[in-house]
């Protein structure tokens, strides 16, 4: 394929999160990496350097008609300024999650796309990934039967033990409802459609969070704004009632990330953090079923992480998976999954969780959004253009 058959991408923000989608681009059919910018220019020269694109001011990377794709890898308060100046200039947009800060803001930006006719989409990609996919088979195959209940547990101690900067997450717009629930959500959305009504409790553990991740802020405290432990009761729209918790005031924990509980049997989905792992089910009280997601497309291991050097890759991070889905749409005409409408519903389930959690009650959910339809492994390896995984 040539490269003018491929669409153009320009990436917006050169943080920590940039480099994995840097580095993932190349290998996917439909993208063309052209360029980067960043507030911050001799950042944003240091990742043009390091993947042979140009370094640009945000203005004129919006400009270049050559770029058809804004990836928005922004912090989560400019998520939204970013996303719309790019549908106001022609763009197609794929962001980092949340979609925005407020709800509106997203369901705004939904709307500002349909109406030019530009496709939005948005992390996270995770449950098109090898895991994901396995479970909505299952799901779909009926093998654990209708879906009753579940429990879902993202619980650690948050990001100042590995992040450089990690102040944001503390403060309003942060927390593990807002920067990890889109991960789950997402997943279960696939999983069981819309959500309906939240209930919840919400509170912070700790009034300040001690840095002790290498970097500028070392040594430094962090005093927290916003919850860092939420937990809520989510009831979706086939009748499923979830138990959702997610915290960073747990040092330990042996919670499984999802589980489903049907009237056939149980389903253990792996950390939608990540895009393979192990999936797990029983055919009602029989012992579990293991099926591993290494073989599959988008499952492979492929990502070591920093914080372990000296070992081989051990999870699957194929992050830009989501913007491959989204190129595939606009040229082949192919579902287009990873959409904004799905994470703009998340975010006012996370939302109403919050709100839910700070004053008791149950709140509804008005926005409604179709389960993403199914990707084939036949579908998958048709976004690959390296030979192998």
């Amino acid at each position: 394929m040539s490269d003018m058959s491929k669409l153009g991408v320009g990436v917006i923000g050169c943080g920590n999160i940039s480099t994995i989608y840097l580095r993932n681009m190349p290998n996917f059919r439909d993208l063309r990496l052209v360029a980067c910018a960043d507030l911050r220019p001799e950042v944003a020269r240091d990742q043009a350097g390091l993947f042979g694109i140009e370094a640009l001011t945000i203005g004129a990377l919006l400009a270049r008609p050559d770029i058809q794709i804004v990836v928005n890898l922004t912090t989560p308060n400019a998520h939204f300024a970013v996303s719309h100046a790019a549908l106001t200039a022609g763009k197609h947009v794929f962001g980092e999650k949340p979609i925005t800060v407020e709800a509106a803001d997203a369901a705004a930006l939904v709307a500002e796309a349909a109406q030019r006719g530009l496709k939005l989409g948005c992390a996270p990609d995770t449950f098109l990934g090898g895991g994901g996919r396995t479970a909505r088979e299952l799901v779909d195959a009926g093998r654990i039967g209708k879906v009753l209940y579940g429990t879902c547990f993202l619980m650690s101690h948050g990001m100042e033990h590995w992040h450089p900067d990690p102040t944001f997450f503390f403060k309003p717009g942060g927390g593990p409802i807002l920067d990890m629930g889109p991960y789950y959500l997402a997943a279960l959305i696939n999983l069981l459609g819309s959500v309906t009504h939240v209930q919840g409790r919400a509170s912070s553990g700790f009034a300040t969070r001690l840095v002790s991740s290498k970097g500028p802020m070392n040594g430094k405290s962090i005093t927290v704004e916003t919850p860092t432990t939420v937990m809520a009761l989510l009831h979706f729209e086939t009748g499923a009632d979830i138990v959702f918790t997610m915290s960073w005031d747990v040092w330990k924990h042996g919670h499984a990330p999802i589980e489903l509980y049907g009237t056939e049997g149980s389903l253990r989905v792996p950390d939608p953090n990540f895009f393979g792992g192990v999936v797990q089910y029983t055919e009602k009280g029989s012992d579990w079923i293991s099926l591993a997601a290494d073989d599959r497309a988008f499952g492979k291991p492929n990502w070591r992480s920093p914080n372990w050097p000296d070992h081989m890759p051990s999870q699957a991070n194929y992050r830009c998976l989501g913007v491959a889905d989204l190129a595939s749409a606009v040229l082949h005409g192919t579902p287009h999954r990873a959409s904004g409408a799905l994470a703009s519903h998340a975010l006012e389930v996370m939302h109403a969780t919050l709100k839910a959690g700070v004053e008791g009650g149950e709140i509804a959910i008005h926005s409604r959004v179709d389960r993403p339809a199914a990707m084939s492994e036949t579908d998958a390896l048709a976004l690959w253009a390296a030979e192998t995984f």
